[in-house]
């Protein structure tokens, strides 16, 4: 769509939302000396990090900020940050800090160093530089033992990368968005979704849709100031196109198609939006923002219109890693009655299977109410259509009449 969806009209309402878009100046880096690489031209695909890998390589032992090697290297703090992620996803760099996050040089740093271009020959003289390869020529090596690490979420939970395109999913978003390609994750809710896009972004800033979601609160709106007068806060749209960062809109297919026509033009080739309420300003995008959403197929009102599907390139399914599950161990038996259920959910003989999520709070019950109560809840849990046939197949795994869960008489 080429129309541009604005917030609410300019007449200030009583109640906050959206996000400061403001943030405190970054403090001046003090970084060693070291190879400076070229700053204000736009890197080629995975140069940035070659470039990152430079700066650490040269001073090891010395941990640095996002925003001294944003600084730096003269890029934005999401682009740099997001470049980060991905040298220690590689093993190619070690992640010291994370209020303020903070990275060092391991000892394949020098080596990932040596990607990068070298600096520009003067005009007259010098001798023309061989090719240089890209991490689009050649995917990088896995880590010793040939599996990515876990990657630690925000809310200190790990993320075990699963596979996607021959490359570590994390590592496949990434490069996604350096090229600047949209992707739409689907699937059950609970298969982790929002996990992987948690991982793969550290700089995200995620926006929870549902049917209320208004424009206001995506781009920003008038609320009400300390001293009783108005100011207009930017919301979570405009910080992320401002900061450079990754947006998440999850459950996008909730939030009503006139609200999400707001984001359109940041998404295409003009990367700006115009928020008429607020002195009609321009936001133009930064390097390093980009949109990606999840879906839910089933749930109700979730409705994936044409003009939301086509603005997302890549589409990606993800359902539950159950071998994950039972690394992480989780009861065998209720990962097999999960594997069992949903081979019938794909048949269309019921509706509903447990997903990961479901699979780790039943071992959480299981810790502490035991298992037999973990199973019972199992089936409580399960839609009402499909409880019976649940049921069912619970006791047939157990070897005892399971039903759901409910308070017994008085003590």
């Amino acid at each position: 769509m080429t129309s541009i969806a604005t917030p609410a009209p300019a007449s200030p309402p009583s109640a906050p939302a959206g996000q400061q878009s403001a943030s405190a100046p970054p403090s001046t880096p003090t970084t060693p000396a070291g190879p400076a690489p070229g700053t204000g031209a736009k890197a080629r695909p995975g140069e940035l990090r070659a470039r990152i890998a430079q700066v650490l390589a040269a001073s090891p032992g010395t941990v640095f900020t996002v925003t001294e090697l944003a600084r730096r290297l003269g890029h934005s703090g999401g682009a740099v940050g997001n470049a980060c992620e991905t040298l220690v996803c590689r093993g190619e760099a070690e992640r010291s800090g994370s209020k303020p996050r903070t990275y060092r040089a391991t000892s394949a740093t020098a080596a990932a160093a040596q990607h990068a271009a070298p600096p520009p020959q003067p005009a007259s003289g010098g001798t023309p530089q061989a090719p240089r390869q890209t991490s689009q020529q050649a995917p990088s090596a896995p880590p010793p033992g040939g599996r990515p690490v876990p990657i630690v979420r925000p809310n200190g939970q790990k993320y075990h990368p699963r596979a996607l395109a021959q490359l570590p999913d994390v590592e496949a978003l990434r490069r996604l968005r350096e090229a600047q390609v949209a992707v739409l994750l689907y699937g059950p809710p609970g298969t982790g979704k929002t996990s992987l896009i948690e991982a793969a972004f550290p700089d995200l800033i995620t926006v929870a849709g549902d049917g209320d979601t208004t424009v206001g609160d995506l781009i920003g709106e008038y609320t009400q100031d300390a001293n009783g007068g108005y100011e207009f806060v930017y919301g979570p749209l405009v910080t992320a196109m401002q900061e450079g960062r990754a947006l998440l809109l999850d459950d996008a297919t909730l939030i009503s198609p006139k609200v999400l026509a707001a984001l359109y033009p940041a998404m295409d080739g003009r990367r700006q939006i115009q928020v008429k309420a607020h002195k009609g300003e321009t936001i133009t995008a930064a390097d390093g923002f980009y949109v990606i959403a999840g879906h839910n197929p089933g749930v109700h009102g979730a409705v994936l219109t044409e003009a939301l599907a086509s603005r997302f390139s890549v589409q990606i399914q993800v359902g539950s890693d159950y071998d994950l599950a039972a690394s992480l161990k989780i009861n065998r038996t209720a990962v097999r009655i999960a594997r069992n259920l949903a081979t019938l959910q794909q048949a269309g003989d019921v509706g509903w299977a447990p997903q990961l999520r479901e699979l780790i709070a039943f071992q959480k019950i299981a810790d502490v109410l035991g298992a037999e109560t973990a199973f019972a809840n199992l089936v409580g849990i399960a839609p009402l259509e499909d409880r019976d046939t649940v049921a069912e197949i619970v006791t047939k795994a157990i070897g005892r009449p399971v039903t759901a869960l409910a308070l017994g008489r008085q003590l």
